[in-house]
């Protein structure tokens, strides 16, 4: 995406005065009509103001309010620039964290439905600019409501594994993947001993994430760690090598930190590790 609008959208939503919004009304009202008749769309308005275009409803699950979801959209203003857009893989994301058009909208739709949302300013960002979004803008989506998750733990796996996925094509790696998620790569087997999921270790490692910022790095030397007291990425992940072994581990969130994190690392991080197993202690 080009802009990271939608997490701090709800913030941004009820911080806007109910007095400056109201400005925009009529004048939001009127641009919506004639976007409407202009480009002959058969659009339908809800009593909040929210106006959408259901070109598919879909066939699987249905959307609410309070819903995890995988969406794929692009944004733009009456006047056709584009302001945001997302990639094929869409965005993950809960549907009370977002504007409120996008709360109300998305519920229209089941899984595979598509068409448009047309946001008057209140339900978006009212009277305040955003980004490239001038205050009191009219705001468009073209949506395809992909997925329906039953819970934040659903959701945050899709979104991990399609992180992940992408990483390894962009940097080219050969990875496996594990019937629990986790992906590693072993780059030297290593010759040593072979480490159980109990064992205690030595370790020298360098952990970042997806965008390759460094959150943790040992000496070379390593650090020696009950592989029992670690998260579970690790508890499973070293014993796939020996001493001597070397490699790295795409770890998702729920084998991480999990949904909310811990320290420097935020909820939901895929973490990955380059690892050089040193000594299996005992």
């Amino acid at each position: 995406m080009k802009y990271t609008l939608f997490i701090l959208a709800i913030c941004l939503f009820t911080s806007c005065n109910k007095d400056e919004e109201a400005d925009y009304t009529v004048k939001n009202e009127t641009e919506i009509q004639d976007y409407i008749t202009t480009h002959n769309l058969n659009a339908e308005k809800s009593s909040s103001g929210l106006y959408y275009v259901i070109e598919e409803i879909g066939t699987g699950k249905a959307a609410s309010p309070d819903s995890y979801v995988n969406v794929t959209y692009k944004g733009y203003l009456t006047n056709g620039d584009v302001f945001d857009e997302s990639d094929s893989n869409g965005i993950f994301t809960n549907l009370q964290q977002v504007i409120q058009g996008w709360t109300e909208g998305i519920s229209h739709f089941n899984e595979g439905g598509c068409g448009k949302l047309l946001i008057p300013s209140r339900l978006a960002y009212g009277n305040s600019s955003n980004g490239p979004i001038p205050g009191g803008s009219v705001l468009i989506f073209d949506i395809q409501l992909k997925t329906v998750y039953d819970n934040l733990e659903t959701c945050l796996k899709a979104k991990n594994e399609t992180e992940i996925t992408n990483y390894i094509t962009n940097h080219k790696l050969e990875a496996q993947r594990s019937d629990s998620g986790l992906y590693y790569i072993i780059e030297e087997e290593g010759t040593g001993i072979q480490p159980t999921a109990n064992s205690n270790v030595t370790v020298a490692y360098k952990g970042y994430f997806t965008n390759d910022k460094v959150f943790d790095q040992s000496g070379s030397n390593g650090i020696s760690i009950g592989l029992d007291k670690v998260i579970k990425g690790w508890t499973e992940g070293i014993p796939y090598f020996k001493e001597g072994g070397k490699g790295k581990l795409l770890i998702p969130s729920h084998l991480g930190y999990g949904a909310y994190g811990g320290g420097s690392i935020p909820g939901g991080t895929v973490l990955i590790f380059d690892v050089n197993l040193i000594k299996v202690n005992e």
